[in-house]
């Protein structure tokens, strides 16, 4: 990872804050998975993305989102997270995230695996240059909106970015963004005015917006004047709640894995049968199902609809009778339990079962980044010894 870091002239606080104060946020080994499971997942990516562009889903996932949702832009979204588990019956979409984390620290890991590695060796992407097609991926965003306007300058935006344990990726993004020449700063969107046409951070106009705000329809009272520059077409800003509205709201996933919601839809039967057997099958939490809820608790898993990073997620085999309360409450789905593959790794000299998902970073329905997690408990935590970001090699099938 040293080697990476130098190479872009990372060293210093950038190594300190990814190697010593994130001492899991890469883990100790890669993953093999099979090439027949890696194009069974993009099999499943490209059937989700076929059905998102339908009217007729659109219409009805918009039915239930925020207002900002209503607003169409142009530009498409940057980053979306399609999680997968291992099961033995092939890979299972658990999740899609709109803004997904992760992706150039990942580029970075790739990097560090091809200075190590036999090059035939390492998963083909990362020989594509990742953080080349995320450059260009931002720059279509920019040009989808502006056409041929020079992108003067990025404002990279979440809470309290300093408190962020995703800080150093914002760090890293700044310094690619600089590299091309665009003005970029890393603010907390109370730092951000609306006047005048345009958003500005102090004195300087914003022309994009880097969203890593976890208020996916940009709703609270704080965000106003960017949820006010966005709307009124002064800034691009990306993802966008309609991006979010679209692909992960968890309730997205109870319609993906209806059939009968998606042959009332017109969705052809073969595209049918692959949502079927490739997500997790999914549906809304309603009071009135408690008592059946209650009773398979153990084959499932609660997340709520608009959550992220597996935050307040629960397995149902550890479900009290008050957590089941509060999800009863809370705009939930349930989710069927596929539990996530397991390896066994040496870790400080002690042999340590890890489990581990797989995302895939997709934009405009094309993978740009395969990556894995490790981790140890109910979801990854980047806490544990051995777990953290894992570098992707792709084998022929039977030398998984």
């Amino acid at each position: 990872m040293r080697i990476a870091l130098q190479q872009q002239g990372d060293e210093g606080v950038l190594y300190r804050m990814l190697i010593e104060e994130r001492p899991h946020l890469f883990a100790d080994s890669m993953v093999f998975v099979a090439e027949s499971s890696i194009r069974k997942q993009y099999d499943i990516i490209a059937a989700i993305e076929s059905v998102i562009a339908m009217p007729a889903y659109q219409q009805r996932v918009l039915a239930y989102a925020p207002g900002t949702a209503q607003f169409i832009p142009k530009a498409h979204g940057v980053f979306f997270g399609y999680d997968f588990h291992l099961s033995p019956k092939g890979p299972q979409l658990i999740e899609i995230n709109s803004n997904a984390g992760g992706a150039l620290l990942n580029a970075i890991l790739a990097r560090a695996q091809t200075a190590c590695c036999d090059p035939a060796e390492i998963n083909a992407v990362a020989a594509r240059n990742p953080e080349q097609a995320f450059m260009a991926m931002f720059i279509e965003e920019w040009q989808a909106e502006r056409g041929q306007q020079l992108l003067h300058s990025i404002a990279i935006v979440d809470e309290n970015p300093p408190a962020q344990f995703m800080l150093p990726e914002f760090l890293l993004f700044k310094k690619l963004f600089e590299q091309h020449n665009i003005n970029t700063v890393i603010c907390d969107p109370a730092e951000l005015d609306y006047r005048d046409e345009t958003l500005w951070h102090g004195n300087t106009p914003i022309d994009l917006v880097y969203n890593r705000l976890t208020d996916f329809g940009l709703e609270a009272e704080p965000l106003a004047p960017l949820r006010e520059a966005y709307l009124s077409g002064a800034v691009v800003v990306t993802p966008h709640p309609r991006a979010h509205a679209l692909y992960a709201d968890k309730r997205n996933l109870a319609i993906l894995t209806d059939e009968t919601a998606l042959r009332d839809m017109g969705v052809a039967a073969e595209t049918v049968t692959l949502l079927l057997e490739g997500i997790a099958h999914t549906i809304c939490v309603h009071k009135e199902d408690a008592e059946t809820l209650w009773k398979i608790r153990k084959q499932l898993f609660f997340k709520p609809a608009k959550g992220y990073g597996s935050k307040a997620g629960y397995r149902g085999d550890g479900l009290t009778k008050r957590v089941f309360g509060e999800i009863l409450h809370g705009n939930y789905v349930a989710q069927t339990l596929v539990r996530p593959t397991e390896r066994q790794l040496q870790v400080e000299n002690e042999l340590v079962d890890l489990k581990l998902d797989l995302r895939q970073y997709v934009y405009r329905g094309q993978v740009q980044l395969t990556s894995a997690r490790l981790y140890q408990g109910q979801t990854t935590n980047f806490r544990t010894p051995g777990s953290g970001f894992a570098h992707v090699v792709v084998v022929p099938d039977g030398g998984e």
